[in-house]
């Protein structure tokens, strides 16, 4: 079932809400989960909240970075997607193996710089940059590089380094054309220009990063639910009834004794005065106390024994 890009998880359920039909290639299986997916649109919705602020108060300007959806590629349908003349910024992200890329296109890019020296903006010519609009560009990049250091660091801290800048995407070896890769499409907006911005990560480095923040999820989760468990196990059993026994140190008999008793016979006690009696529920000894009484009934007082004083 051949479809031109492999769709994440998360689309199918949105697809699946809405009630359409969403193709999918089993010959590329997609390799995130739910969880996965949920992990990822936190860090992505983080890095999308903080750029919007810092575009906004750097440029001066009404700027706006939303989170679109986030899906699973291969590298070459991400380039093939793209468009012939775009800005492209490659990002190593150490210490994840592999090449990131942020790309948005060139008027935007131009409109921003533009805002930068006091310009008004406006609709932008689809050009390569200057050497000076270049370095301006380099700055506002290495601002982002660092949201998005920010961002991620709940799921893998890096310490995200910027290559040099390209306007083609063939020209952009990040990865193999076969390379899966995890791409975050935004929706960008700088004054009165609009357009897309992606982010694009190697899903070989990011996926085991994933997995393990997943199963420290579940283990924090899991042991929240056995304390929960336990309370409540706890609160059900302060209510259960039992059978409590006082009890005399005990008496040995000779079998033949035993047979021969019969009614009215007396055994002596060999318990102690001055030793404590054993307080039991269920067979389990878990007290002691001294015999008296309350009232006209007898009775029970607990006491502490030599052993736990020691």
């Amino acid at each position: 079932m051949p479809i031109n890009s492999v769709r994440e998880l998360g689309e199918t359920a949105r697809g699946r809400a809405r009630g359409s039909v969403v193709p999918y290639d089993f010959r590329r299986p997609s390799k995130l989960s739910r969880e996965h997916i949920r992990m990822l649109e936190m860090a992505y919705e983080t890095f999308a909240r903080r750029m919007t602020t810092q575009l906004t108060s750097g440029l001066r300007q009404v700027c706006q970075l939303g989170l679109r959806e986030i899906t699973q590629q291969s590298y070459e349908e991400y380039v093939t997607g793209l468009d012939t003349q775009t800005l492209l910024a490659p990002v190593s992200l150490p210490p994840l193996a592999g090449t990131g890329v942020l790309e948005f296109g060139l008027p935007i890019a131009q409109a921003a710089i533009d805002h930068m020296l006091g310009g008004p903006g406006g609709t932008q010519v689809a050009r390569p940059l200057t050497d000076i609009e270049t370095t301006l560009m380099r700055g506002l990049l290495e601002q982002m590089l660092a949201t998005l250091r920010y961002a991620l660091e709940p799921i893998v801290p890096v310490t995200p380094s910027l290559g040099l800048i390209e306007y083609n995407p063939q020209f952009v070896q990040a990865a193999t054309a076969t390379d899966a890769v995890i791409v975050g499409e935004f929706d960008m907006v700088i004054g009165a220009e609009s357009g897309r911005f992606t982010l694009c990560l190697p899903l070989a480095a990011v996926l085991p990063r994933l997995s393990a923040q997943r199963s420290q999820q579940e283990s924090e989760d899991a042991i929240l639910a056995s304390a929960a468990t336990a309370e409540r196990l706890r609160e059900r059993l302060g209510d259960v009834p039992l059978n409590v026994s006082v009890h005399f140190a005990p008496v040995s008999l000779s079998p033949e004794q035993i047979l021969t008793l019969s009614t009215g016979d007396v055994l002596p006690l060999t318990h102690r005065v001055g030793v404590p009696l054993t307080v039991q529920a269920g067979g389990v000894a878990f007290a002691h106390a001294v015999a008296g009484k309350s009232g006209n009934r007898l009775a029970a007082l607990i006491v502490k024994t030599t052993q736990e004083h020691a």
